[in-house]
């Protein structure tokens, strides 16, 4: 039985933000994982970024945004932002939860984490999801064994968004800066707790080797949403339309780097719709 006020439809788009291109890490994983659905992204790349934003901001922001995607019909609303998942996912849910399934990107990696059988984690994220506690907090009570060492980047989901990370001398000088710290003296697992992060996260494996696990939110999100809809019995059906367009992009403001990633993370043109937030 479904709790919804309104049944949605199973061919009912799923929709997924973030304040910029990180989210499409998320996005791509979804629709590799599941290629019969199609995605609502948008990219609130007016606000970005998100992590030196006030958690009040943060949550208006995803509570316009979600209204949004909920008035496009959504069947499920994907907060493909550390940030936002850690400061209104509650909200979110206290607001909309009887209206749309709603996925947070912070809940599947500390599971995943929980099972694992490292013992020490550090973790790399916006300042805003450092001070929120929600990773060191939530793991004392769900695997009080593993201690957990955070470190906020302020600069790397900017850095990642202007597209520097293609500069590979720019891109190691970062992390080294960023990454050789004490704290991650010993660590045996490391979260990316940023979805911009996954995109250099072949830079990041580098820099620790393979001794250290590294978790993100891609395939593990992707997973979580395949698990939801197939409960929920929306889990859409084989496209049969050969001029089925199974995505569309919009954006709170325009840049050329969120159009190339798009392009590229999807293999194909990307046509952005712009859209004001209210």
């Amino acid at each position: 039985m479904n709790k919804f006020q309104h049944q949605p439809s199973p061919s009912a788009p799923i929709g997924v933000f973030d304040s910029g291109v990180g989210g499409l890490t998320v996005a791509r994983a979804i629709a590799e994982h599941l290629p019969n659905e199609q995605l609502l992204y948008f990219g609130d790349i007016a606000h970005l970024p998100y992590g030196d934003k006030s958690s009040e901001a943060i949550r208006g922001y995803a509570h316009s945004i979600t209204a949004f995607l909920l008035s496009e019909g959504c069947k499920m609303v994907v907060i493909a932002c550390h940030t936002a998942s850690a400061v209104a996912y509650d909200s979110l849910q206290e607001r909309f939860g009887d209206q749309v399934m709603i996925v947070n990107v912070t809940d599947p990696v500390l599971a995943t984490v929980a099972r694992s059988n490292i013992s020490h984690l550090g973790l790399i994220a916006t300042p805003r999801t450092t001070r929120s506690e929600v990773y060191s907090g939530r793991l004392s009570l769900i695997a009080p064994h593993i201690k957990v060492s955070e470190k906020a980047t302020p600069s790397l989901a900017s850095i990642i968004e202007e597209g520097m990370h293609r500069d590979e001398a720019a891109i190691k000088a970062i992390l080294t800066y960023y990454l050789n710290d004490p704290l991650f003296e010993d660590i045996d697992g490391f979260v990316l707790a940023c979805t911009h992060y996954p995109i250099i996260r072949h830079r990041i494996a580098e820099h620790f080797g393979a001794g250290v696990r590294l978790f993100d939110a891609t395939h593990t999100i992707a997973l979580e949403v395949e698990e939801l809809l197939k409960t929920a019995n929306l889990l859409a059906s084989a496209i049969v339309e050969e001029s089925y367009v199974p995505h569309r992009f919009l954006v709170s403001d325009h840049t050329t780097t969120f159009q190339e990633t798009a392009e590229l993370f999807f293999g194909r043109k990307v046509v952005l719709q712009h859209h004001v937030l209210d």
